[in-house]
């Protein structure tokens, strides 16, 4: 698929993040948006992708009010031909990737008892949820490898910790988010390559759940994104493995 929009903006004051360059999965909506627009105002270049190009371009308009420069790019991350033409258009026209932040993840179809669950309901979510972290992070850790630095964030979810009734699939793909992430981290650690994982429980965005609940005892998508500046902030002899993120009220 192709690059659908190159924004340019206006140059502004340095910024803490300025000459980092963030690939963010899924960065056209939610929480993938919401990363998107707090990398951009701490002075990061951004790359999103995400299979709707209308989104897309909306969404980098919206990013353009930032003096960042921003590359919306409409692929298939469960596509390895895709994520190698997306990783390649990121490092061209951005510069290399020092941020990778595994974001996309759908819930639907993923919600529901094991037995009455196709074949293929399984593969779409595992697929989404999990095998596109593993394609993407393959695309672009030897990258890093060759640097010697990189930052990279796997959005999970508290469903990877904890299980429910009529959560087999989704479970299923965080549970295994989570050892996935773990080993990265082990694997790239010695590399100067900093692997961490964030795990928010319901946030309130369109992503579909399991029914309705309060929003004000939600977490947002901007809470999401605190966390991953927060992560990205710290300190470089250090990493901060596992953020657990919780709503202050209790539902």
């Amino acid at each position: 698929m192709s690059n659908i929009n190159t924004a340019n903006t206006s140059s502004g004051s340095a910024q803490a993040f300025s000459g980092h360059v963030a690939l963010i999965t899924g960065g056209s909506r939610g929480i993938g948006k919401a990363i998107a627009q707090k990398l951009v105002g701490l002075g990061a270049a951004v790359a999103i992708c995400g299979r709707d190009a209308k989104t897309l371009e909306a969404t980098a308009r919206e990013l353009k009010e930032s003096p960042s420069r921003v590359l919306a790019f409409q692929a298939d991350i469960t596509d390895f031909t895709d994520i190698s033409r997306l990783v390649k258009a990121t490092e061209e026209q951005l510069g290399p990737i020092t941020i990778l932040v595994n974001n996309v993840g759908i819930g639907n179809p993923g919600f529901g008892p094991l037995q009455e669950k196709s074949e293929s309901e399984w593969d779409h979510v595992l697929d989404t949820n999990l095998k596109s972290v593993f394609l993407v992070s393959r695309a672009v850790v030897p990258l890093m490898i060759q640097r010697r630095r990189g930052d990279i964030i796997n959005i999970s979810s508290l469903a990877g910790k904890s299980v429910f009734a009529g959560g087999a699939l989704y479970c299923a793909s965080k549970w295994g988010l989570q050892g996935l992430s773990g080993c990265m981290a082990e694997d790239l650690r010695g590399f100067g390559i900093r692997v961490s994982i964030i795990c928010p429980g319901s946030v309130f965005t369109d992503f579909s759940g399991r029914g309705l609940k309060d929003p004000s005892k939600m977490l947002t998508a901007n809470d999401v994104a605190h966390a991953v500046a927060m992560v990205v902030q710290q300190g470089p002899q250090s990493f901060i493995s596992e953020v657990h993120l919780r709503p202050l009220a209790r539902p």
